[in-house]
């Protein structure tokens, strides 16, 4: 048996979930990543004494996590600490309404019959329908892999009985008439990178996912969980390598034999496992004579999810009334989605997510200040945007709207800001046409469709992370590494080590453009 070590490309939150679960089976493992920081979309900004998750904030199905830990005989809780969030989001209409998405049944319905009195029992049906969605396509599937054609036949006629063939907006619709509350229990979609009113319903089981475990936030930010999940990995004799970008996965007679490195090193390797997009890693480290199935115009083929602007800032004011996670819904809703995901124009109306931490960790500013990022989802760079000019026009066109709005005096009370573009997701996160979650979640590039697991050209090569089966956000991202349980075979007489190797952690980047 191989004594060369598992290569994992990618140190995000899939590939760190993946190297704890293959380290626990007794695979040798070594994790190579490419920024000066682990992470990858979890990573950290810091700047003038404020801490910034870089990505996702929003914590569901924390037992996925706990488990990692648990496979090795630790206690979670020795290594994170999570605190619930409520209301779950807070929806803000232009019409001064507002919606809080909780956990509790009877306040989402006290505040349907406060809204739109006859969409209560449509809400209890349009639950009981996300219930049986979530039934079939969390606990049966997404820890399942759908490497053949079979596989995804046998949970067809489920899937047509549920009607996924419609849109998340279009099973909303069928139950609820009010257009506010249409848009608050069809929005969730976006939080994986597909627009409501094209991806499949089966999407809805989120809205049971969250009511079933709750939101959660965890302290320190997003970051105190990789910097768990690294610390674990160091205990269980691990290398995590920041700063080793790999170039070129080397194939031979069919088979993944090594990676090399920028700069020359190479790294024989029993597998590799990538926590990537796979349409870069195909196309930009694996050779086209080794690519029958993901051939370059096969990759070009693929429809990929919007792209993300994201802007970061603290104030010396404090705004104690705002909820953890606020969703400010523009004055359009299926137009402005057009925008983005076909037409690819930057609209000069938006709609936001506003996260401010402080809400549950004021530890991330300094004293009476505030933390803040607003998201707004913006077309890829397919679009031709120049970022560059652009960005800190629609940053500013962001900000003057928040202070005219829900941060009253934010502009005079700025200590700091910053932000990011699709070029940033292109650029220092290798995701293909800065698209913020790789491929769009279609019925067309789910389950089956969507890139496999376990690589149909090159043997001993496997993917997790957002752009695999099941697809992106937190959830989805840990299940595709529990897949990679199903699909990789046992080690083999590969000890676990005793002592640890090192860690190579930079600290965290202090700004970026």
């Amino acid at each position: 048996m191989s004594t060369d070590p598992v290569v994992v490309i990618g140190a995000g939150l899939g590939g760190l979930a993946a190297a704890i679960r293959l380290r626990a089976r007794g695979y040798s493992v070594m994790v190579l990543e490419a920024t000066d920081q682990p992470g990858g979309r979890a990573s950290v900004f810091r700047r003038d004494g404020f801490t910034f998750d870089a990505g996702p904030t929003v914590i569901t199905a924390p037992y996925l996590i706990d488990e990692l830990f648990q496979l090795v005989g630790r206690d979670p809780r020795d290594y994170f600490t999570f605190a619930p969030v409520d209301p779950f989001y807070r929806v803000e209409y232009p019409d001064g309404s507002r919606f809080d998405y909780v956990g509790d049944e009877e306040r989402i319905l006290a505040q349907i019959a406060e809204m739109s009195p006859r969409d209560v029992d449509g809400y209890r049906r349009l639950a009981a329908h996300a219930e049986r969605i979530f039934d079939i396509g969390y606990t049966r599937l997404a820890d399942q892999p759908f490497n053949t054609l079979g596989e995804m036949l046998r949970v067809v006629p489920d899937m047509v009985r549920l009607g996924s063939y419609r849109t998340v907006y279009g099973l909303v619709a069928r139950y609820i008439s009010d257009e506010r509350l249409r848009q608050a229990f069809s929005f969730q979609p976006l939080l994986v990178g597909g627009n409501p009113f094209r991806v499949t319903s089966i999407y809805m089981l989120i809205h049971w996912l969250e009511r079933k475990w709750g939101v959660h936030f965890a302290l320190g930010g997003t970051t105190s969980i990789v910097n768990a999940m690294v610390r674990l990995l160091n205990e269980l004799g691990v290398e995590v390598r920041c700063g080793a970008a790999v170039e070129r996965i080397e194939v031979e007679r069919g088979r993944a034999r090594a990676v090399r490195i920028e700069g020359g090193e190479r790294i024989p390797c029993r597998m590799v496992v990538a926590n990537g997009d796979p349409v870069h890693i195909y196309s930009r480290l694996v050779a086209p004579a080794h690519r029958k199935t993901h051939t370059d115009r096969a990759l070009r083929r693929r429809k990929l999810s919007m792209g993300l602007f994201v802007g970061y800032f603290g104030t010396r004011k404090t705004y104690p009334d705002l909820a953890h996670h606020t969703i400010l819904m523009g004055p359009r809703y299926r137009e402005l989605l057009e925008d983005i995901f076909e037409r690819k124009v930057l609209a000069e109306d938006f709609s936001l997510y506003l996260h401010a931490p402080t809400r549950t960790d004021p530890s991330l500013a300094p004293p009476g200040h505030e933390a803040f990022y607003v998201l707004s989802p913006v077309p890829n760079n397919r679009s031709g945007i120049d970022w560059e000019t652009e960005g800190p026009r629609y940053f500013d066109r962001i900000l003057d709207h928040l202070d005219a709005t829900y941060l009253p005096g934010l502009r005079e009370n700025l200590v700091t800001r910053f932000h990011v573009t699709p070029n940033y997701f292109e650029q220092e996160l290798r995701s293909v046409d800065g698209a913020g979650f790789g491929i769009e979640p279609r019925l067309s590039q789910s389950a089956y469709f969507r890139f496999h697991n376990r690589s149909e050209d090159v043997e001993g090569l496997y993917f997790v992370g957002a752009g695999t089966h099941p697809g992106a956000g937190i959830p989805g991202v840990l299940c595709s590494a529990k897949v990679l349980d199903r699909v990789i075979p046992p080690a083999g007489p590969v000890p676990m080590a005793a002592d640890a190797t090192r860690v190579v952690v930079p600290g965290p980047r202090a700004t970026s453009a």
